[in-house]
């Protein structure tokens, strides 16, 4: 296990915990992660890890983590119990946003905090949007997420008393650059009320709202 140090103590100091990157680690890496945290009873939440990476890991890291092929990400442990109404609205421009959405959402439950989810309400039928709003409107924070010109943060902040963390995807071609346009967009947004996370970080926008929550109910 050299090279590999787990800060487990990064709730108690930081209140989220740290989560496994495994885009650029080796499935041995992985492995070794796991396993240090089994020995030592500590749960995990590992993102970026994709269905080929998962099938490289051990047979026995793969009996011990669930892994959720959309959002390519996999915990370890029993997630706590989530018996409280939920206070996040997820709500996405796209199905093709669903992989960002379903990283919030796993973050959020993986930390004991319900949420709803909204998918495919996007300004191209704003009229889905508005069967929906009064539902939304009952959460205590929003997390917008939104691929190609990413509209719709800015259309929620103008609908709502309540505060709203825009994930600008890289759902897109053509001027929509990976998910630029979109990032430029929520950045430059007339309405105001809107925190912006980076290109694709549910995992961001997930403890940002996490945090929040908790300093409200200190």
């Amino acid at each position: 296990m050299t090279g590999i140090i787990m800060d487990f103590e990064r709730k108690s100091r930081c209140g989220v915990e740290e989560a496994v990157f495994c885009r650029s680690k080796t499935s041995q890496q992985i492995d070794q992660i796991i396993m240090m945290a089994v020995e030592q009873g500590q749960n995990l939440l590992l993102t970026h890890i994709k269905e080929d990476k998962y099938h490289q890991l051990s047979h026995l890291s793969k009996q011990k983590i669930k892994f959720n092929i959309i959002s390519s990400t996999a915990t370890l442990g029993e997630l706590p119990n989530l018996a409280d109404k939920a206070q996040i609205a997820i709500v996405s421009g796209g199905s093709s946003d669903a992989a960002v959405c379903q990283e919030i959402s796993i973050t959020l439950n993986y930390h004991g905090i319900a949420c709803d989810l909204f998918e495919d309400i996007g300004v191209a039928g704003l009229w889905r949007l508005t069967d929906k709003i009064n539902e939304i409107k009952k959460s205590k924070l929003i997390i917008a997420v939104a691929g190609m010109e990413a509209a719709l943060p800015t259309v929620l902040a103008g609908m709502v008393a309540i505060p709203i963390i825009a994930v600008p995807t890289s759902i897109g071609y053509g001027v929509s650059k990976d998910g630029h346009l979109a990032l430029n967009a929520c950045l430059g947004s007339c309405a105001p009320g809107i925190l912006t996370v980076n290109i694709d970080n549910g995992f961001g926008a997930a403890c940002s709202a996490i945090k929040i929550l908790k300093s409200v109910h200190q």
